[in-house]
């Protein structure tokens, strides 16, 4: 046998505890899929404006935003990284969690779900307090919504859909 025909061999098979250490990974789950309709860039006014996209990276296990928006008189450029949770050996999360990360060394903590036309954002947890629930138009170029935080400071949000899909 020729030294190339014997680095082309077909690979032996995988131990089984090998398999248990290194299962097959899932299908990115169908609520995250469901994200899929934030995809592309969004010009958004209310009270944070400026523009937000939408990417999934490679594999379609995360969906990547990348922000830049002024609040409170302050620029805010940031990116989020959203997905279920998967530490190592373990099933997927059963929400859609995110961390983003700003120009200002903060991280923030999110929950994400679409729920037929509405969009929710929930900080830290499902049905945390402070959130935003926004609803799609029927072409899903538009979100109209708001961010809600407990004992007020709130803000109407609106993204109109500018690029990609």
């Amino acid at each position: 046998m020729s030294e190339q025909t014997q680095n082309q061999q077909e690979p032996t098979d995988v131990a089984p505890e090998v398999e248990e250490a290194y299962p097959a990974a899932p299908e990115p789950s169908e609520a995250l899929r469901a994200l899929d309709r934030l995809v592309g860039t969004w010009e958004v006014t209310g009270g944070a404006p400026g523009s937000v996209t939408y990417e999934w990276m490679e594999g379609g296990y995360f969906l990547i935003q990348r922000v830049e928006l002024e609040q409170f008189g302050q620029p805010i450029t940031g990116f989020e990284v959203i997905g279920n949770l998967r530490p190592f050996g373990e099933a997927p999360s059963e929400h859609v969690h995110s961390r983003f990360y700003d120009s200002q060394g903060n991280t923030l903590d999110y929950v994400y779900e679409i729920d037929g036309d509405t969009l929710w954002i929930w900080a830290l947890e499902k049905g945390h307090p402070a959130h935003f629930k926004g609803t799609f138009d029927a072409d899903g170029d538009v979100v109209d919504g708001e961010w809600v935080y407990p004992g007020g400071g709130g803000y109407p949000s609106t993204m109109t859909r500018v690029g990609g899909e």
